[in-house]
């Protein structure tokens, strides 16, 4: 038993020895890691940037040697800005450039490679459960410096512009995100924004109808479309009792150029007023109002319900309703500065006159040209007036036929009240009478034209 203590008690002293040792030979190594404070010294960080993972990933070879050939690889290195980047895989390259008919990446021009790579980028972080059916803006600048171009996410059949599906989500990089597509996705013209969009489906069959692909599609010029939804052309089409069928090209095509514009006019852009269209038979204007609130209405009924939707060759804006010309009573309604005017015209009982097909060309005096006239001859307003007063006043405002202000002339025109002719002269833009001036001109409507002047005409 002696011997066994003694073993064993030399033993345990050896063991703690070799602890102590340990003990001794950590402490020194974790001193090597401290700095001078004391303090752990941090382990260096690897660098995840969205570049440095897209060139880490094989599969992603083409793309890295496009966004380094048009030096696009360091701006998605850069942590000072987030970016989310739908990312094409080496087999969507591929197809491009099959589709392309080009044997490589040299065999396209650097501006269009930037601009296409560009428009796989958007601002911020967004992963995938923040992404929703909609637009988005890429950092591949249209028309306008300051506008994106836009592509269409359909999040319910997870696709891009109805061209790109996206296979994988959600790869984090300290910079951003990147999303995973099968298809290199091309910026669109108007007509392609529009066949990629399932909610403009009748307007696409429209103008396809109507032979306007080719035009909306147009490089050379821009445009700027209120585009009517589906919900908005059925409705149009069950208050007209039609069909899309019923409706010839020409038609067709008068009511599609009759929302289009020419420039490119974003929302920010948009005023109140009358603005010519590209619809020669409806001979082109319509009437935009914005409500105390910010909301943009067409021709008064139809609203702008989405905006900025940036093509290669223009901008789309969505509207609940398909817009047509008014009449010129309409047009008279639609305007606050001719509320005067309309109430005039239905104590005179003349809006079913009117309404009816015409056509007329109607000069509108201003609320301030009848509050003159008001002062001039001593009364209130519209009620101290009778229909027999009002009736021959109003009908020397109305001339027959559509006449343009291109189609005036010097001398004499008659009006609708036969004892009144109406002296017109256009020498120093265009008056009547001597003293009365044509401030606004050839607002169309569908019955007529409607011109703005400053007085009323008294037979």
């Amino acid at each position: 038993m002696k011997r066994f203590i003694d073993i064993f008690g030399r033993n345990l002293m050896v063991i703690m020895l070799l602890l102590g040792l340990a003990f001794v030979n950590v402490s020194c190594e974790d001193d090597d890691d401290k700095d001078e404070s004391g303090d752990m010294d941090p382990m260096p960080e690897e660098s995840m940037t969205i570049t440095d993972i897209a060139a880490g990933n094989a599969d992603f070879s083409i793309l890295v040697a496009a966004l380094q050939k048009v030096g696009l690889d360091d701006d998605l290195a850069t942590k000072t800005s987030e970016f989310t980047v739908f990312a094409p895989t080496n087999a969507a390259f591929s197809d491009l450039l099959n589709e392309l008919d080009v044997s490589g990446l040299d065999d396209i021009p650097d501006d269009v490679l930037t601009s296409v790579l560009l428009y796989h980028v958007v601002a911020g972080t967004n992963k995938a459960s923040m992404i929703s059916s909609g637009y988005y803006s890429t950092l591949s600048t249209g028309p306008m410096d300051g506008y994106g171009l836009s592509f269409y996410v359909d999040m319910e059949n997870t696709m891009i512009n109805g061209r790109a599906n996206i296979t994988s989500t959600d790869i984090e990089a300290d910079n951003g995100v990147i999303h995973v597509i099968d298809k290199v996705i091309l910026p669109m013209s108007i007509t392609d924004h529009a066949i990629a969009n399932p909610a403009f489906s009748s307007l696409v069959a429209g103008v396809s109808k109507a032979g306007l692909v080719e035009a909306l599609a147009d490089e050379s010029a821009t445009y700027t479309v209120f585009a009517p939804t589906d919900d908005a052309f059925n409705m149009f089409f069950t208050d007209a009792d039609l069909t899309l069928d019923d409706l010839s090209a020409e038609t067709l095509s008068s009511v599609i150029l009759y929302h289009a514009m020419s420039d490119f006019i974003p929302a920010s852009m948009v005023e109140a007023g009358y603005f010519p269209t590209l619809s020669t038979a409806f001979d082109r204007n319509v009437s935009v109002k914005i409500d105390t609130e910010g909301g943009v209405f067409l021709n008064s009924d139809s609203e702008v319900v989405a905006t900025n939707v940036v093509a290669t060759n223009g901008v789309i804006h969505a509207i609940n309703k398909v817009i047509m010309p008014p009449s010129v009573v309409d047009i008279a309604i639609d305007n606050a500065n001719f509320s005067i005017l309309v109430e005039a015209v239905v104590k005179a009982e003349l809006v079913d006159a009117l309404s009816g097909d015409g056509p007329f060309t109607v000069f509108a005096p201003t609320n301030a040209a009848f509050e003159e006239l008001f002062t001039a001859i001593g009364v209130t307003g519209i009620a101290d007036l009778s229909k027999e007063d009002l009736t021959p006043i109003l009908l020397a405002h109305v001339v027959s036929g559509n006449v343009a202000s291109t189609d005036l002339s010097n001398g004499n025109v008659p009006t609708l009240n036969e004892q009144k002719t109406l002296a017109i002269n256009i020498d120093s833009g265009v008056s009547i009478d001597g003293a009365i001036n044509v401030v606004a001109a050839d607002v169309q409507g569908n019955n007529g034209i409607v011109h703005v002047i400053d007085k009323v005409i008294v037979p």
